[in-house]
């Protein structure tokens, strides 16, 4: 494995777009209409002859398969999320299902000194790890919309500019291929509302109805549904999992961070979230609100203790509390954003 040179960049970009198809890192993509295509983001979801769990299975769908959606359908049932998707032979609910595109991006030749963030903007992209010893070994599947730290790009398995991505979890680095990814410009995290005094701003999240609202100047700015924490799930470091309630002020911010438990195994199974955007962590336990890829399911609990929410939500969200997280004030070394921030009040 060697960085790419100009050279290596003008040859390889020329040939990059036009064999995508028929890489093996990706799966086949030619017979989808991806404005309307959705990814099953957990085991395995069912599809129902009508749109109502009461009907009977007509199919099934495994996790990471891709689905064209022909309509969406507003149902009685269940209330708090009565939309379902149209499909191949009768009807799923969105629950467990991520809407997604493809859309594939010119490769860099530089990355800068402090690293860049990029988002992944096909369904999924399956990462290789390098070593001499075993070459080029399959790791993680990065998902749509997740974002990660470019820190290198180098000549992959298939001689194409792959970008070398590094880990904040685990302190490695490892590779995708570079058009699968992108480079998120300094003004999409530009602050909103900086001039604001901090005491200006705060932020209620109601656990009884799910939803979190933003004021300012005891005004509401931003209001949307969320998922908070399930009570009663099992926790292996003795952290409870319902979400706590009491008045907390953001902490630390993050626009992508590794959860789970740090196992190099790419089994897709795994508790693995790579990735996770736009973190605003307001307990020293790790409690945080951030983006989630892997349901569509707000309006009720689904999480470990954090606030799920919608990835362009926890987006804005990012941007408007404080402390101020544009590129300039994340640490190069940390990746992160410490400071006494904005007020959260949940109950």
């Amino acid at each position: 494995m060697r960085p790419i040179s100009r050279r290596d960049f003008l040859k390889l970009s020329a040939l990059a777009l036009g064999s995508l198809t028929f890489t093996p890192f990706f799966p086949e993509i030619t017979a989808f209409e991806d404005a309307n295509l959705v990814r099953v983001a957990i085991k395995s979801v069912s599809v129902y002859r009508s749109p109502t769990d009461k009907s009977p299975i007509v199919a099934t769908w495994n996790r990471d398969d891709l689905v064209n959606v022909y309509a969406e359908v507003t149902a009685d049932e269940p209330k708090y999320n009565p939309v379902w998707y149209r499909v191949w032979g009768g009807y799923m609910h969105r629950a467990r299902l991520q809407r997604v595109k493809v859309r594939y991006n010119p490769p860099l030749t530089v990355i800068p000194e402090k690293g860049l963030l990029a988002e992944v903007t096909v369904p999924y992209t399956q990462s290789f790890r390098f070593s001499k010893s075993n070459g080029w070994q399959p790791l993680y599947r990065l998902y749509y919309e997740t974002v990660h730290w470019v820190v290198g790009v180098d000549k992959g398995p298939d001689g194409q500019p792959w970008y070398r991505l590094l880990d904040e979890l685990l302190e490695i680095n490892y590779h995708v291929p570079a058009i699968h990814m992108r480079p998120i410009p300094a003004d999409e995290l530009a602050p909103i509302t900086p001039e604001l005094p901090f005491e200006k701003k705060r932020i209620e999240v109601s656990l009884a109805i799910q939803t979190l609202t933003a004021y300012e100047n005891n005004q509401n700015v931003f209001q949307t549904r969320i998922s908070s924490g399930l009570a009663g799930l099992p926790s292996g470091n003795n952290i409870p999992t319902v979400t706590p309630k009491g008045r907390f002020n953001i902490l630390t911010k993050m626009p992508s961070k590794h959860m789970g438990d740090g196992s190099l195994a790419p089994d897709i199974e795994a508790y693995e979230l790579l990735g996770v955007p736009w973190n605003c962590f307001f307990t020293e336990q790790g409690h945080a609100f951030h983006g989630t890829y892997w349901h569509e399911n707000f309006g009720v609990p689904m999480s470990h203790g954090c606030i799920n929410m919608r990835m362009a939500d926890a987006k804005w969200l990012f941007r408007w509390t404080r402390p101020v997280a544009s590129y300039a004030e994340i640490h190069p070394l940390t990746l992160d954003r410490k400071g006494y921030g904005t007020r959260v009040d949940i109950y």
